[in-house]
């Protein structure tokens, strides 16, 4: 029995580990979802703690809570969001579907630091006053998201596009084989492809950015139902003014507390957007391993750096380990992605009642999209080698080129020429100049495969 104490709720006595510093609500869920062993992120914990120390701070100032109380609880809470006690927050991610186990295990811990001999702090009626489960949660879970994405993802997306960008700088002037369908196409520039990448991840920036606009809006204030029973009107306003300032990030209260309690549409919203840079991250990182394949028997275009042995049997083996990394994360964010809007469809009434999945599941793409990101950028993008002769010598023999020639000698002169380039595998040039009549000097200025890259229209006007 030295091991244990004994702590009490509304629903009578229970056993808690005597070290705990939660309470018998938090042993309760311990008790009744041993499912997974996941728990509830860093970052929700984080956000949880911010929200208290908000809380406390406003109640303080508005009369409702003493002096001695706010300035506990909100030094307690504060300690919760910089991760000291983290150990002490156990319940499972599948738990109640409001995470009131998650609620009021940050209400136990808090209470516990902020009590001593001569303060009794009590979990509901103090560290979760003017609060509800079904308010701090969808509260959390917008609070978290936001500086995930502030702080760690956006950071990294500008990061892998500046890398793409210098990368492309570098590369403008290198000519290689296009491809369409996997298949010989015309000429582009190093530059040009990367350049496509670069746009890939401006255009995420701009679709993250946009849906934080509706994540940065709070349901604090709603308590219960949406109506704000037991709430001072002030108090989610200044809950949000008190984030704000704590956190660089600007929060406001949401307009309708009905939508942002029984509804998860903007965490919805964000995750479709992470799901679209996990589509174009697989792009970026397939694009990646096709170039860099072989590296004798396939395109063999680049070599990106050897970070490790690739095969426990295949001596010298390298693998593309980095774009694979990104495409598995990729692959999880799609997953995560049906996941949360499957809970995000799950609102009833007046709550939605799969908030720590979506919690979970959303905190976790952020996390991994920011992580994969800098990887792809540092240890594949930065310091891939481009073969030269190889990328030279394929473009030569490319009887695509011919493409050009359209304008001068029309599209089934061009195609026979293909085909007897390909049958016999020979340049272009040479079958051209058996088969056009076109000079040498002509062929060399409209086959110029950097000249291609320009694109328009490089010979004269017959055919079509």
């Amino acid at each position: 029995m030295a091991d244990f104490r004994i702590e009490h709720d509304s629903m009578g006595e229970l056993k808690v580990p005597a070290e705990a510093l939660y309470g018998a609500q938090t042993q309760r869920a311990v008790d009744n979802f041993p499912i997974s062993g996941l728990r509830m992120p860093r970052e929700f914990i984080r956000a949880l703690g911010l929200i208290k120390a908000a809380a406390a701070r406003v109640n303080g100032g508005l009369g409702h809570l003493s002096k001695a109380k706010a300035k506990a609880i909100a030094k307690a809470a504060e300690r919760v969001a910089m991760g000291e006690f983290d150990a002490q927050f156990p319940i499972d991610v599948f738990q109640t579907g409001s995470a009131t186990s998650s609620n009021m295990n940050a209400n136990e811990v808090i209470a516990h630091l902020a009590s001593s001999a001569s303060l009794k702090v009590h979990p509901n009626d103090d560290v979760n006053m003017g609060q509800s489960s079904n308010d701090v949660i969808p509260t959390a879970i917008h609070v978290s998201a936001a500086l995930s994405v502030s702080d760690k993802l956006l950071p990294a997306l500008k990061h892998l596009r500046k890398t793409i960008d210098r990368r492309a700088k570098e590369l403008n002037k290198v000519v290689k084989t296009g491809r369409t369908h996997l298949m010989d196409a015309m000429p582009v520039t190093f530059g040009q492809e990367l350049s496509g990448w670069s746009a890939q991840i401006v255009s995420n920036i701009a679709r993250i950015e946009s849906a934080l606009e509706r994540v940065r809006a709070l349901a604090q204030g709603g308590t219960a139902v949406g109506t704000g029973v037991n709430a001072d009107a002030r108090l989610g306003p200044g809950i949000c003014k008190e984030l704000s300032r704590a956190t660089g990030v600007r929060f406001v209260s949401t307009k309708n507390f009905f939508e942002g309690m029984s509804s998860q549409d903007a965490a919805v919203e964000l995750s479709g957007q992470l799901k679209t840079l996990a589509v174009s991250l697989t792009k970026i990182a397939n694009d990646l391993r096709w170039m860099n394949s072989g590296p004798l028997a396939g395109i063999g275009e680049i070599e990106l750096p050897a970070l490790q042995p690739g095969s426990s049997i295949m001596p010298g083996k390298v693998n593309p380990v980095i774009p694979e990394a990104t495409a598995m994360v990729a692959a999880q964010v799609i997953g995560n992605d049906a996941t949360i809007a499957v809970a995000g469809a799950s609102g009833n009434f007046q709550l939605n009642v799969m908030l720590p999945v979506i919690a979970y599941n959303l905190l976790q793409s952020i996390e991994i999209l920011a992580n994969a990101s800098r990887l792809l950028a540092d240890r594949a993008i930065a310091g891939f080698k481009v073969r030269r002769d190889r990328v030279g010598e394929a473009l030569a023999r490319n009887p695509i080129l011919v493409t050009a020639l359209n304008p001068v000698i029309g599209y089934e002169a061009g195609a026979a020429a293909a085909k007897r380039a390909y049958k016999e595998g020979r340049p272009i040039l040479d079958v051209a100049l058996e088969t056009t009549g076109l000079s040498k000097a002509e062929l060399e200025k409209l086959l110029d495969p950097a000249a291609l890259t320009r694109g328009g229209v490089h010979g004269g006007s017959s055919g079509g």
